[in-house]
């Protein structure tokens, strides 16, 4: 995790799958919930070659627990398969994506 007052990046990398995202999910959880941490999570997708639906439900439980503490959620150069898979199941309405 990198960050300054304004934002923090969560870089995710790799595979996450049914095995991989308690972990991410809870990692979400802890810098969404941080007391005095920054308005925006970047959530840096650019080396995460893979993604399933429980990876994608990390996401989205990220998403809900930001809104409950006032922050926001943007993600950052996803992949085309994830931008897909976002897509294909209409979450890329939930999710604002940078290239920043």
């Amino acid at each position: 995790m990198d960050g300054d007052e304004q934002h923090l990046i969560v870089h995710v990398g790799g595979e996450t799958d049914i095995e991989r995202a308690p972990m991410l999910r809870s990692a979400l959880r802890t810098a969404i919930t941080q007391p005095g941490g920054p308005h925006e999570i970047l959530i840096d997708l650019a080396d995460l070659s893979f993604c399933d639906s429980a990876g994608l439900n990390a996401l989205i439980h990220a998403r809900q627990t930001a809104t409950e503490h006032g922050r926001h959620i943007r993600l950052r150069h996803p992949q085309p398969r994830v931008l897909r898979l976002l897509e294909m199941t209409g979450t890329d309405a939930l999710f604002p994506v940078t290239d920043t």
